[in-house]
């Protein structure tokens, strides 16, 4: 027997000329009883109804995959009104877009922290013949296989990187490239099914719960010690612009002590939490 292992198109007959053949059939077989009184044309009545049987409709987006006696036919695409052998087995695959929003997993990171991931996932059935024969339900199909890729691309990311000086990919930071590794990890994996992949990307990203105010704490640390450095390295920048300009245009004249004493005051002004609070020196400046 000849292996069929890809999708092929099916021309059905039009459903609009069979009907007017049934209905003529039909009609034939009553006159033939009225007119002969021939039990023999109750058949052609009874044929007729049975090849009712054939008519289908295909709407927009939508399929019929043909069987006859388990083989394999053909697919139905174009939207329309068609009628077939009444033997044969009309399965509907819709061809429209989908959205799957998975369930949120609880799974590692990289370095092995508890994190919360979902991903949502746009996709259609491309090839017919592969979700209907190759898989067994290929909605479960796509489910199953997208959450494995969610937790595989997790565990190949941390979920954030506390070093500013790595540049390495995080789940929090390189979304974007993530996005992409992670469409083209679930299309390959729905590949065997005849899907199509039209979009995939992370829904939510969190820390688990049993780590998240830790991690939340470290955050928060990791921000103060960033801004604490920018503001020491401003702080510098600004006494020495200013030590600078007067020793430029001679307002007055600095010797190490001094210099010592004012770049110790104005550090700790421009590096304190709090507002200074002015000392007038109505006196030199030893005092």
């Amino acid at each position: 027997m000849k292996n069929i292992n890809h999708e092929k198109e099916h021309k059905p007959a039009s459903g609009y000329l069979m009907l007017f053949v049934i209905l003529f059939l039909l009609a034939l077989s009553i006159v033939g009883i009225v007119i002969t009184k021939n039990p023999w044309f109750a058949l052609g009545i009874l044929f007729s109804l049975f090849l009712c049987i054939g008519f289908f409709f295909v709407y927009p987006n939508g399929s019929r995959v043909l069987t006859l006696f388990g083989e394999y036919k053909g697919t139905v695409k174009q939207h329309g009104f068609y009628w077939v052998n009444p033997f044969y087995v009309r399965k509907n695959i819709s061809l429209r877009a989908r959205n799957f929003d998975s369930e949120r997993l609880k799974v590692n990171d990289k370095l092995g922290n508890p994190i919360n991931i979902s991903v949502i996932l746009v996709w259609r059935v491309k090839n017919t013949y592969k979700a209907a024969f190759e898989v067994d339900i290929y909605e479960n199909f796509v489910r199953v296989q997208t959450d494995a890729a969610v937790r595989k691309l997790a565990g190949m990311y941390a979920y954030d990187n506390f070093d500013d000086d790595e540049s390495e990919i995080t789940l929090r930071s390189g979304m974007e490239e993530i996005n992409e590794n992670m469409e083209k990890e679930v299309s390959e994996r729905l590949e065997i099914a005849g899907i199509e992949v039209l979009e995939a990307r992370i829904g939510y990203l969190a820390y688990a719960s049993e780590i998240a105010s830790a991690m939340l704490r470290r955050q928060q640390a990791t921000a103060i010690v960033a801004a604490r450095m920018k503001i020491v390295e401003g702080a510098v920048w600004m006494v020495e612009e200013a030590i600078n300009q007067l020793s430029k245009r001679n307002v007055i004249e600095l010797d190490e002590d001094k210099k010592a004493a004012m770049v110790s005051n104005l550090m700790t002004v421009l590096c304190a939490d709090k507002d200074a609070s002015p000392v007038i020196n109505t006196g030199t400046l030893n005092h």
